[in-house]
């Protein structure tokens, strides 16, 4: 049984349908990538699994357990966890502070203060240093140290690289494998597709809210994932 699968899942903003049928399923301990262009459908079906956009239609199996009507929190409790496009770190509180309001709901776990400071050394000399005054990079580590306090199953992680610099994102990237150690399993999204299926086990392509390829990178050649991600036609 896959930890989570999504079955003909619809998601709407109000009467503007964001996602259309979407279907796939996410094996424990996997790295799964959700690539696609801007405006594709990305960041909404992982704000859907985390339960900040309601389904609309289908649903949302997490390890055996339909969560479609399940609250934020309780997917939280469950071992949910998203890291937003954008961080939305707390500005006005020090690192640390920012670490521990992740770990609020003290679910049984690994990951804990010194831990993420092992996994991001970066971190912990800024402990005490107000998280406003971050570069783009540290923002983002504390971004997944915050979700990984939350001792999830599983991390949704959009846009990781978005407005990074290539040596940071590689920094980032290479954590996921001792997240994955710890019993994690990341969904990543990314536009980036190189960055995305040199990370990812399997992937899916989305193309106006609805999947259009899926596969593993080995088994699937750059032109097909081209044309999947800009909805080329073969004639």
């Amino acid at each position: 049984m896959s930890l989570l699968e999504v079955e003909t899942l619809d998601s709407c903003y109000g009467d503007f349908q964001a996602l259309f049928g979407i279907e796939l399923n996410v094996d424990e301990g996997e790295t799964f990538a959700i690539i696609g262009a801007n405006g594709a459908g990305k960041s909404t079906l992982l704000t859907t699994i985390a339960g900040l956009v309601p389904v609309a239609g289908g649903r949302v199996v997490f390890d055996g357990v339909a969560i479609d009507r399940a609250s934020v929190h309780r997917r939280v409790e469950l071992g949910i966890a998203l890291v937003p496009e954008g961080r939305r770190i707390f500005p006005s509180l020090r690192v640390e502070e920012n670490l521990l309001i992740g770990g609020f709901r003290r679910r049984p776990g690994p990951w804990n203060v010194a831990r993420v400071y092992e996994a991001f050394p970066m971190l912990e000399p800024l402990a005490r240093r107000s998280a406003a005054g971050l570069s783009g990079g540290e923002q983002q580590m504390l971004a997944i140290g915050r979700a990984l306090m939350a001792n999830p199953r599983l991390l949704l992680l959009d846009e990781i690289s978005l407005g990074l610099a290539p040596l940071v994102v590689q920094q980032l990237y290479a954590t996921l494998e001792t997240i994955k150690a710890e019993g994690t399993t990341p969904i990543i999204v990314e536009q980036d597709i190189t960055q995305a299926m040199r990370a990812a086990d399997r992937f899916a392509c989305l193309l106006e809210g609805r999947v259009s390829l899926t596969g593993y990178p080995a088994d699937v050649d750059r032109a097909a994932i081209t044309d999947a991600y800009f909805g080329v036609v073969g004639t």
